[in-house]
């Protein structure tokens, strides 16, 4: 398709920016397509390669493992994210999760819902973005929630981003600039998480790693390991 290849032409332009302020990604066609094979071949042969590469309906730990043999070479291992949105890859999550390359997973909530015919409302998708949070934690890889389609729901996408954040997500998609404010605030730890974490972090310290109270709330080691996280990833 033309536009395709315009994309492909305009891609390699796009990555050829040795002082990127950020990490920069693609988003392929999926990679058993001829479309996804003629954007294999088109990335091997970039200059300038993108870090990140977003694989649709990703159904198997092979299509993973057929990416990366395509893609890596000596100088150049790309981050393979895995974007799970059919009902078979969510029957087969564990083994997708488990890809030795696979470096995160997103959930692509739009196809998942026209295929199994539900709606998009966070109550309809709730088994898919537990399951898949669930999977993926077990992997040892983030999960990333699928994005809010209405441009000028900013409230909506606030309140949809601190469940995904409360089930265990890493962050939220975002289909315009606009929305990433938002999800980069909710998704940060506030100054009461923060204060928080570090005090059950000094109760821990201080009772040994036994059962103890901060605040009036019983906590241990789940809580002690929780929250030597938060601390860790604050700072740095």
């Amino acid at each position: 398709m033309p536009d395709k290849q315009a994309a492909r032409t305009q891609a390699q332009q796009f990555f050829d920016r040795p002082d990127a302020p950020c990490t920069l990604g693609i988003r392929m066609n999926a990679p058993t397509t001829l479309e996804g094979a003629k954007d294999l071949v088109a990335m091997a042969a970039y200059t300038a390669r993108p870090d990140l590469v977003l694989v649709p309906k990703t159904e198997s730990a092979r299509d993973i493992e057929l990416l990366a043999s395509d893609l890596d070479t000596e100088g150049y291992t790309p981050d393979i994210w895995g974007l799970v949105e059919t009902p078979r890859a969510f029957d087969r999550l564990p083994s997708i999760m488990a890809a030795p390359r696979l470096g995160g997973a997103v959930f692509g909530s739009a196809d998942y819902a026209a295929t199994v015919r539900c709606g998009l409302s966070w109550e309809a998708l709730l088994y898919a973005r537990c399951a898949l949070v669930n999977s993926a934690t077990a992997a040892g890889i983030p999960a990333i929630d699928a994005p809010v389609f209405d441009l000028n729901d900013l409230d909506g996408l606030r309140r949809e981003a601190e469940k995904a954040k409360e089930l265990g997500f890493y962050g939220k998609g975002a289909v315009h600039p606009r929305q990433a404010a938002v999800i980069n605030d909710t998704f940060s730890p506030s100054d009461e998480e923060i204060a928080r974490a570090r005090a059950i972090v000094a109760a821990g310290q201080q009772s040994g790693s036994s059962i103890t109270s901060v605040d009036g709330q019983m906590v241990g080691t789940p809580f002690f390991s929780a929250a030597q996280a938060l601390a860790r990833e604050v700072d740095g």
